[in-house]
């Protein structure tokens, strides 16, 4: 994979601490996120900017050259006059640049795993004399949503011992540290009014400076040069600067390297990016660049991040971890980026938790049987969330006397659809959503694989769901039925929910012909080369592009934008409505698959974005980097389209899909 030199493409390198460093192919920063060490101060948040970027010159015989380019206020662009000839991702970032009197330079930049830090490194192609390099490291520590300006307080101040570097910029901010083997001049400046062209776009302040306490110099004719910095984090690895300096760099970048080439391909290097280290166990980020761990999008990523891959006692790891803080019943939708408490407050995470939960206890269970802590332990939060929603918990969440589990209260989002502006929430769907219903009869399946005596409500909320939800007129599902809590009201509204119920679960709730007509009618309304529009073009409410400021973008998106994930469910429902026959699943991958790996090479290079707009072309938008997408693609290509098929193939109602199970009879 080659990326493209501009400003649209951006590359990402995860340390599996919640922190990372990012940018654009061009090198010129767009967004307050974009940084070369961004660190995680309580693994995997209190996230800090602490060396926002460089500015690096090269001096030769026939000039000078700054081989970085920065934009400022008033779209002013500096440096890099077309000097960078390649960009290529892969294994980490790398850049080839050809000056105007031929030297040439190679400059990689990689993220140690599992430390805080980034290594730096700047080398000439061809042996020339006379050529020296000069960085300046631009730095501001602050939080990784606020922005930086110039101020009094700043602590420019180094401490220098051999070729090693200290700064603290701020007393409550984490000491940057660089090894490095040129040679430090102290000369503090600040680089005022950078301008972040992505932030300006979304509707946000973009302005930001920028302090750089010093230049460190390097005779690139003697070698490389070299920096690695690094951030002075709790629960973080530290690298062990006990050897010269050369040595050591060479013995991690080979160690890195090698660690990369056992993750396999490109898609299971793209999701280790995600899987990152809590306390004394594993979460997942949501997404990058400003998402933290959230329960949802954890349970809906963790079958494609963690089992598609093989990396089941990351799994188990995960989820027991998160079983850790069930309360009441419900799983927290996220941990706060501060040292807040969990924020319970979503219907469908828990219900989420249980469907990981059975499937890693399926991947797990050895030939024998035997049960471990690990599984014991998923197996109590299991019943523990089905009992407490079945009984009732926060938000109006509770069982029904029909079978299903109704939810929400006014002024709350409890869906995955949960965009708010101010105190109006845009999609609040209360009553009994149709993904929700079928998250649930499959917990009550799973659950009576457990505790035979939740058979009866299983059969009693799957024959409900089949009475209550049908929409002949719309040849699908009702998206809401109850709504606001009033019996007999339905919201008819053509959205991708209900695919939930024939895909992307281990259970298909509808006979063979109803299940057909739902997957073509949400591939005819819905379906785009990028995932599935969350509401139909012809609603009323349909917003066609997701763009603007905050307003505008809540505002569009559950309502009509595009989400990639979705794709997973879908294709999954595809298979299952026309059954296993030979050279399906083939046709499902030339057919579902190739657009959304085609966009493994746009946006977030190797990985798959939050959402794209509804109307062509598609443009993608959100995070760049979604755990979510790249884990449902990962889910179809090694287990939904893997040949031969590796679940029973049949369901009671007659759905006879690949890996459905059968509904006991």
């Amino acid at each position: 994979m080659r990326g493209a030199i501009d400003q649209e493409h951006e590359w990402l390198e995860a340390d599996g601490l919640g922190g990372f460093a990012s940018g654009t192919t061009s090198g010129i920063r767009t967004r307050r996120y974009h940084a070369v060490l961004l660190a995680a101060s309580r693994p995997p948040t209190g996230r800090y900017v602490l060396v926002n970027g460089f500015e690096a010159l090269v001096r030769t015989p026939a000039g000078h050259f700054t081989l970085t380019p920065q934009r400022y206020a008033g779209g002013v662009a500096t440096g890099n006059q077309g000097f960078v000839e390649s960009f290529e991702p892969e294994p980490w970032p790398r850049w080839e640049c050809m000056l105007p009197d031929g030297t040439r330079i190679v400059h990689e930049l990689f993220v140690l795993h599992g430390t805080p830090s980034t290594v730096a490194t700047w080398r000439l192609v061809d042996h020339r004399p006379g050529i020296s390099l000069h960085v300046r490291p631009l730095m501001s520590g602050r939080d990784y949503h606020a922005l930086h300006h110039e101020n009094s307080s700043f602590r420019f101040e180094a401490r220098e011992h051999g070729r090693s570097l200290r700064w603290v910029p701020y007393p409550d901010v984490p000491a940057i540290t660089a090894q490095h083997n040129g040679r430090y001049r102290h000369d503090p400046v600040w680089y005022r009014r950078f301008e972040y062209e992505q932030e300006r776009a979304r509707g946000f302040d973009c302005i930001e400076d920028l302090a750089s306490p010093g230049v460190l110099e390097f005779d690139m004719s003697a070698g490389q040069a070299a920096i690695v910095l690094s951030a002075e984090t709790a629960g973080a690895d530290r690298i062990p600067f006990g050897e010269p300096f050369d040595a050591l760099l060479g013995s991690l970048r080979c160690a890195e390297a090698h660690r990369r080439e056992q993750l396999g391909d490109s898609l299971g290097r793209a999701a280790d990016a995600y899987i990152a280290r809590r306390d004394e166990g594993l979460t997942i980020i949501a997404g990058y660049p400003w998402f933290a761990d959230w329960g949802r999008d954890t349970f809906i990523s963790i079958r494609g991040l963690c089992l598609a891959t093989g990396r089941i006692a990351d799994a188990g790891s995960i989820l027991t971890r998160w079983a850790s803080v069930i309360s009441e019943g419900m799983m927290p939708n996220r941990f706060p980026d501060n040292e807040g408490p969990p924020e319970y407050n979503s219907v469908d995470a828990s219900l989420w938790f249980i469907i990981a939960a059975h499937e890693f206890i399926e991947a797990a269970m050895e030939p024998a049987g035997a049960v471990n802590q690990q599984i014991a332990t998923l197996r109590a939060g299991i019943l523990n969330i089905v009992t407490a929603y079945a009984e009732g918990t926060r938000y109006g969440i509770g069982m029904t006397s029909d079978g299903l589990l109704a939810a929400g209260e006014p002024g709350t989002q409890l869906t995955w659809m949960d965009a708010r502006i101010g105190n109006r929430v845009v999609t609040p769907r209360i009553g009994k959503p149709v993904e929700v219903q079928a998250l649930w009869i499959n917990s009550l399946w799973i659950a009576s694989q457990h505790a035979p005596e939740w058979k009866a409500t299983f059969r009693r909320a799957l024959a409900t769901f089949q009475d209550r939800f049908w929409n002949d007129q719309e040849h699908g599902l009702y998206d809401v039925i109850d709504c606001d809590h009033v019996e007999g009201a339905t919201d008819a509204s053509v959205r991708p929910n209900q695919i939930l119920a024939i895909g992307g679960l281990p259970l298909c709730l509808l006979d063979t012909e109803r299940a057909r007509r739902v997957v073509d009618q949400v591939e005819a309304r819905l379906l785009t080369p990028l995932g599935l529009r969350s509401l139909a073009s012809d609603d009323p409410v349909f917003c066609p592009v997701y763009a603007g400021g905050p307003e505008a973008r809540d505002n569009a998106y559950h309502q009509g934008t595009v989400w990639p994930w979705l794709l997973g469910p879908f294709v999954e429902a595809w298979l299952r409505a026309r059954g296993d026959r030979p050279g399906l699943r083939r046709d499902a991958r030339a057919r579902f698959l190739a657009p959304i790996l085609h966009h493994l090479e746009e946006a977030g290079l190797g990985h798959i974005s939050e959402v794209a707009d509804a109307q062509f072309p598609h443009k993608p938008g959100g995070c760049p980097f979604q755990a979510w997408s790249i884990g449902e693609l990962l889910r179809l290509d090694r287990i939904v389209l893997k040949e031969p098929a590796i679940r029973t193939t049949a369901t009671a109602v007659g759905c006879t899909p690949p890996s459905a199970n059968v509904i006991p009879a």
